[in-house]
């Protein structure tokens, strides 16, 4: 007696497919026949290129702040340690009160680079990581307000702008020329590069952004003042946004300053408009002892990157497969006696080698390493493209729905289908 049994089960190896398992039983035994069955479904959709996209970006995360720390002396391995324990690998210092341009290691692994003129007042500086100070590339101190600093951060060109912005009742050509300094050092910088500048500008932006929505958000505090203008002014001849302002915090976490009563915001983060995409976060840091009156601004930054498609070559190969034809072989061996000298034995040597390889050259050849055109595009010629173009033009009937024109366009496209036939 025979029992002839069919089950369709689901092939999770291969989606799409079904698997058909037909059996046999009988009282002899049991026999199967596996057999697969149907089409494969087309992989695709939008999870697919999705998927692609991510594969083709990398993303690198840095966190960025600033803090106005009234002077370095006797703080810098607080100011490492508070770095350390909030994960801050780049910070512009301002108001460091140390004369000289110089670099000095603060401890936890974190260095200064920091120029001055005065030792009791301005000063700037930059404080980075030990996996950023070693890819430093360039600096440049403009003065004792503004310094600047080329990074190399996996690949990613960045550059950071420690600026410290005179106060209220400084003449206004000291704060003209910090200006003029600022715009400068901006301009100088390739589009294609990432900004970000930490600075105390000692003004008011204000609360709210009417009529200036393209450089800053509406989370400032309290009224604009005339240095606050300044610095909206600057973001707009720059194209540069407020980053501070585009996040919804509470009153602690966007006062930069507070001394007695007064609470402010005059430290602040600014990057390329560009850019904006890649901040993650930004907000005051509270509860840290180490300067008085000011608080760190940190901002969180995903860099992303699109990887670059290499250019696939093949390197140089000599054609060694010639020598199974005759011919090739023969010539061969009279081209390398020749260049032997008529010897028919073969020294043992380097420069025996090197003749071999030279002669293979010149008589086999080699591959030029060039990619190969792809298969599908080949026949995209000029007279194809031609045949495209008048049926592109035929397509008049569209808006002309006589008879004439339509049949014109039937012409034209069969005119374009053998062409590319033909070509294939």
């Amino acid at each position: 007696m025979r029992m002839r049994v069919q089950i369709y089960i689901p092939d999770r190896s291969r989606p799409g497919l079904t698997t058909t398992a037909t059996s046999t039983v009988s009282q002899q035994g049991a026999g199967g026949n596996w057999a697969t069955v149907g089409r494969r479904r087309r992989r695709g959709g939008r999870h697919a290129r999705r998927q692609e996209e991510r594969r083709k970006v990398r993303s690198v995360a840095v966190r960025v702040g600033t803090l106005n720390v009234g002077s370095m002396t006797g703080i810098g391995r607080e100011l490492a340690d508070m770095m350390d324990r909030r994960k801050v690998g780049i910070l512009c210092v301002q108001e460091t009160r140390w004369k000289g341009s110089k670099a000095r290691c603060i401890g936890g692994g974190f260095k200064l680079f920091y120029h001055g003129v005065d030792g009791r007042r301005n000063g700037v500086g930059v404080i980075l990581k030990e996996q950023y100070a070693k890819s430093v590339l360039e600096v440049k101190r403009v003065s004792d307000r503004v310094m600047f600093m080329k990074l190399e951060i996996d690949g990613v060109m960045m550059n950071v702008v420690s600026a410290y912005a005179p106060q209220v009742g400084c003449a206004m050509d000291e704060k003209e020329k910090f200006w003029s300094e600022l715009d400068e050092v901006v301009m100088t910088v390739p589009k294609g590069e990432r900004v970000v500048i930490g600075a105390d500008f000692n003004g008011h932006v204000g609360e709210g952004n009417r009529g200036d929505e393209e450089v800053m958000g509406r989370y400032g505090v309290k009224q604009r003042n005339a240095e606050g203008q300044m610095v909206v002014d600057f973001a707009k001849r720059m194209d540069m946004a407020v980053v501070n302002t585009y996040f919804n915090k509470r009153e602690e976490h966007r006062v930069t300053y507070k001394s007695g009563g007064r609470c402010t915001q005059v430290d602040y983060i600014l990057c390329r408009r560009a850019s904006l995409k890649e901040i993650g976060d930004c907000k005051v840091v509270a509860g840290e002892s180490v300067v008085r009156q000011h608080r760190m601004v940190v901002c969180r930054m995903t860099l992303v990157i699109k990887k670059r498609r290499m250019s696939v070559r093949a390197a140089p190969r000599i054609k060694w497969w010639k020598l199974k034809k005759g011919n090739c072989e023969v010539m061969f061996r009279e081209e390398l006696r020749q260049a032997l000298g008529g010897s028919e034995e073969l020294p043992n040597s380097w420069v025996t080698i090197a003749e071999i390889r030279e002669t293979a050259r010149k008589v086999l050849g080699v591959i030029t390493g060039h990619r190969k055109e792809d298969k599908e595009t080949w026949w995209w010629n000029e007279e194809v493209q031609e045949s495209i173009q008048r049926k592109r033009l035929a397509k008049k009937w569209d808006c002309q729905t006589d008879e004439e024109s339509r049949q014109e366009y039937k012409e034209m496209r069969s005119m374009a289908n053998r062409g590319g036939e033909g070509q294939g």
